[in-house]
């Protein structure tokens, strides 16, 4: 039972029930166990939760206006299906922090530690045929690049824009297809960050965003009219 009424650490402490729950959502979302179109029924995540109703319908406004859940009167609350639209956007915004983090990083960044925890954690995964593990190491992969950046602002942006990113993930139906090839891509691209050749790290990161990208445009565009979910 996920409880977020102990602080799982220091910092959570510091933070109100509502931020507790709602970042063990985001969480939930970005480990794949929300997908995009679930509906979340109030009830048992209120319960399974050990939270009041009224403060899951607080977190539910937070989430809804932060563009991760949608209402639908008289149906319920849903996790949110991105756009196309949205897609192109996150992939924009990724291309802009992450490249420039990694070209401007200091060789003996600590963040460098946090990806190759990542890349280990994504081969293991692979060798267990844990493509959601994969996909969840992928992205702590990425959140490595954008902490050579030093900011906490982009930090908590770019932990946003992860969230939306599995939305996007969670409706592609062959996570395999989706993931594999980036676990060496991942591991030659940190072979380049630890021998300190960022500016090209950073051209090989922009052409991997580019291609990521296109694949996950090109299986959505396919899917979409398959699944009927509206987005």
């Amino acid at each position: 039972m996920d409880s977020p009424t102990s602080p799982a650490s220091p910092a959570a402490g510091a933070l109100t029930l509502n931020d507790r729950v709602a970042e063990l959502i985001r969480q939930k979302i970005v480990k794949g166990e929300f997908s995009p179109g679930q509906r979340l029924s109030e009830a048992a995540l209120a319960d399974s939760l050990e939270i009041s109703r009224n403060t899951l319908r607080e977190v539910f406004r937070t989430l809804t206006k932060e563009g991760l859940l949608k209402h639908a009167p008289n149906r319920g609350v849903f996790v949110a299906v991105p756009s196309i639209a949205s897609i192109i956007d996150i992939y924009r915004v990724r291309r802009l922090i992450e490249c420039q983090a990694l070209a401007q990083a200091y060789p003996r960044h600590p963040a460098k530690k946090h990806m190759r925890e990542a890349v280990e954690m994504a081969l293991k995964c692979r060798d267990a045929g844990d493509w959601l593990g994969v996909g969840t190491a992928n992205m702590e992969f990425h959140k490595g690049i954008v902490e050579l950046a030093d900011s906490e602002r982009l930090n908590v942006l770019f932990a946003h824009i992860l969230v939306e990113l599995r939305l996007a993930f969670g409706l592609l139906k062959d996570p395999e297809f989706l993931h594999a090839p980036y676990v060496d891509m991942n591991t030659k691209l940190l072979e380049l960050i630890e021998a300190g050749k960022f500016a090209e790290g950073s051209a090989a990161l922009n052409d991997y965003l580019i291609h990521s990208e296109r694949i996950v445009l090109a299986v959505y565009a396919r899917q979409m009219p398959e699944s009927g979910v509206d987005g």
